[in-house]
C-alpha cells in the first residue's frame, strides 16, 4: 500500500519538476521532433539529384555533345559547360561542381578510326556523397558510351542486335537490392538514424533526471517522497520517463511505417515492441552510468559518448563482421545494435518474432543493469558527497 502511495507521490514531484524545467520536454519531444522532420525533409527525394558535373567539350563534335546530352539526362548528373580545363578547375575548387569530364579533342575521329579515346575526369573526394555519386554517374555514361561505339562497329560489319549484345554485354546482372528497391537514402537512413537519436536522448535525460538531483541538492528529498526506497524513487522517474518516451517511439513508427509508407516486409505491430524494449532498454543503460559515476558532468559525458559510439557499432554504416575481431563483441553492449538486428529482420526480411526473439531478450537483460548501482546511487542520493558540477 504505502510502496505505490510512494511511487503516486514521486510521479506527481516528477510532473512539478516537468513544468518548471522546459529543458525536458525540449531536450525529448523538440529534439526528436526536430530531427525527424529534418531527416525526412532533407532525404524525402530518396536520392540526391542534379549533381553538378562540369564538362570540357575540345572535341566539339555530334559524338561529344550527344555524351555531354546523355550525362545530363541522368537523374544524378547536371552539366556545367566550360571552355577550358582552368575554368573548370577552379570551379570545382570553389565547390561548385563535384567532377569535371574532359572530351578530348578528336574523339569523333577516334572512334570512326577504331582508336580508343582517352576520357579524363577529375573527382571532388571532399565532398563524399557528392563526390561519390557524380563518379558512379561519369562511369555509367563512359561504359555505356564505350558499348555504343562497339554496337556502331558491329552493326556494319552485319551483325544482328541480339549477337552484338551477347558479345558487349555476355553476363547479364540481375540485382535485387533487398528491402530498398528505390536506392532510397530515405529509406536507408531514417529508419535507423531516428531511432538513434531517440535511444541518445534517452540516456542523456535520464543521466540528467537522476544527475540534476545531485547537482541541485534535492536528492535527500527525492528520497524522502520515496519513502527512503531508491527502488521507489527509481520506479516513479522511469513510469514518468518510460510513458514519454514510448509514445515518442511509436509515433516514430507510425510515422515511418504507415504514414510515410516506408517499406516493411513484415508486420508494424511487430515494431511497437521491439521499440519498447529499445526505451527500456535505453534507460536501464542512463541510470546505469549516473549510478556508476554519479557526478553529472562527467556521466553526461560518458553517455553522450556511449550513443554517438552505438551509431557505429550498430552495424547499418560497416557491417559488424567486418569489424576488428578485437571490437567486434562490444557492439552487443548497445541497444541500438540488438534494435538494427529485430528491424533487418522484421522490416527487410519479413521473418518475424521467430526470428529476432533472442535479440528481443538481449534488450530484456539490460533491464537488471541497475540493480548493480542501485545501492552506491542511494548512497550518493544520502552523503551527496560528489561533484555536483
Amino acid at each position: 500500500m504505502y510502496f505505490w502511495k510512494n511511487i503516486r507521490a514521486v510521479i506527481i514531484r516528477e510532473l512539478e519538476v516537468f513544468k518548471k524545467r522546459p529543458v525536458y520536454f525540449l531536450g525529448s519531444v523538440g529534439v526528436v521532433s526536430f530531427c525527424a522532420v529534418f531527416f525526412l525533409t532533407f532525404l524525402g527525394d530518396g536520392l540526391p539529384h542534379d549533381i553538378p558535373i562540369g564538362v570540357v567539350d575540345e572535341d566539339n563534335s555530334s559524338v561529344s555533345r550527344m555524351f555531354a546530352r546523355h550525362l545530363d539526362a541522368t537523374q544524378l548528373g547536371k552539366t556545367v559547360r566550360f571552355d577550358t580545363f582552368p575554368e573548370a578547375r577552379l570551379a570545382m575548387q570553389k565547390g561548385e561542381i563535384y567532377a569535371v569530364c574532359i572530351l578530348p579533342k578528336g574523339m569523333y575521329s577516334d572512334i570512326g578510326s577504331f582508336r580508343r579515346p582517352t576520357f579524363t575526369y577529375y573527382i571532388n573526394g571532399m565532398y563524399f556523397l557528392g563526390g561519390s555519386l557524380a563518379y558512379k554517374d561519369l562511369l555509367t555514361i563512359i561504359n555505356l558510351a564505350n558499348g555504343a561505339a562497339h554496337r556502331k562497329f558491329l552493326r556494319a560489319k552485319g551483325w544482328d542486335d541480339r549477337k552484338i549484345m551477347n558479345f558487349i554485354k555476355p553476363i547479364e546482372v540481375d540485382t535485387h537490392q533487398i528491402g530498398n528497391a528505390y536506392t532510397s537514402y530515405n529509406y536507408y537512413l531514417s529508419n535507423m538514424m531516428l531511432p538513434a537519436i531517440l535511444e541518445m536522448v534517452i540516456v542523456i535525460l535520464m543521466i540528467y533526471a537522476l544527475g540534476s538531483e545531485l547537482k541541485y541538492g534535492t536528492s535527500r528529498h527525492l528520497l524522502r517522497t520515496g519513502g527512503g526506497s531508491i527502488v521507489t524513487v527509481l520506479g516513479g522517474k522511469i513510469i514518468v520517463y518510460t510513458t514519454l518516451f514510448t509514445a515518442i517511439g511509436m509515433s516514430l513508427v507510425f510515422l515511418l511505417y504507415d504514414w510515410l509508407h516506408f517499406p516493411i516486409a513484415g508486420s508494424v505491430w511487430n515494431m511497437f515492441p521491439a521499440m519498447f524494449l529499445l526505451v527500456m532498454a535505453s534507460e536501464a543503460v542512463g541510470i546505469f552510468i549516473i549510478g556508476l559515476l554519479p557526478v553529472p558532468r562527467l556521466a553526461l559525458s560518458i553517455g553522450a559518448l556511449y550513443s554517438v559510439l552505438a551509431i557505429s557499432f550498430t552495424g547499418f554504416t560497416l557491417p559488424v563482421e567486418a569489424m576488428p575481431a578485437a571490437i567486434r563483441g562490444l557492439a552487443q553492449a548497445f541497444p541500438l545494435r540488438h534494435y538494427y538486428m529485430i528491424f533487418t529482420d522484421e522490416v527487410i526480411l519479413g521473418s518475424g518474432f521467430a526470428a529476432w526473439w533472442p535479440e528481443a531478450i538481449h534488450l530484456f537483460l539490460f533491464q537488471f543493469l541497475p540493480l548493480a548501482v542501485m545501492i552506491r546511487l542511494k548512497r550518493a542520493f544520502i552523503y551527496q558527497n560528489y561533484s555536483k558540477e
